[in-house]
């Protein structure tokens, strides 16, 4: 595989998911991973999910440009990918795109992974069963909806 996405937070499973990347991946290591990060702007509650249009959620997105609140979400951003990136050298790969985008995780993932012409989206799958029961994951969201091969990681 060239060129993979690699969708990271700052979870313990999204941890683990790049540190288990190489051994699945065998002696076939990527020549260019893109590192994403996307900053959820829509609410935390499941209702917030559920009632917020896509107007709103870019009214909310452009609210928040500028502010000191945005400024926060970048720099906990930029660390985070820091942090993967390292990660990732340590494991022979520095070749690494790091991208930050906002809106919601699932679109933002394929989204990318299409501007980027990746051949395949590599991501974390945590075990959250109620809240999987409500709204569906974002992992499953992309497995289901993507063009392109997903490679969940547990």
């Amino acid at each position: 595989m060239k060129n993979i996405l690699l969708a990271v937070d700052d979870t313990r499973s999204s941890i683990r998911t790049c540190e288990i990347l190489i051994d699945v991946l065998g002696g076939c290591l990527p020549e260019h991973v893109v590192l994403l990060y996307v900053e959820k702007i829509e609410g935390g509650s499941i209702m917030d999910d559920l009632l917020l249009s896509d107007s709103e959620v870019n009214t909310l997105r452009k609210s928040l440009q500028g502010t000191e609140h945005q400024e926060m979400m970048d720099k906990k951003a930029r660390k985070i990918l820091e942090y993967y990136a390292k990660m990732l050298a340590g494991k022979g790969i520095s070749a690494v795109k790091k991208i930050v985008r906002a809106g919601h995780p699932a679109e933002e993932i394929m989204a990318a992974a299409e501007e980027e012409k990746v051949g395949m989206i590599v991501m974390g799958s945590r075990s959250q069963r109620l809240h999987t029961l409500f709204m569906g994951s974002v992992s499953r969201e992309v497995a289901n909806n993507a063009k392109i091969p997903v490679l969940l990681l547990r």
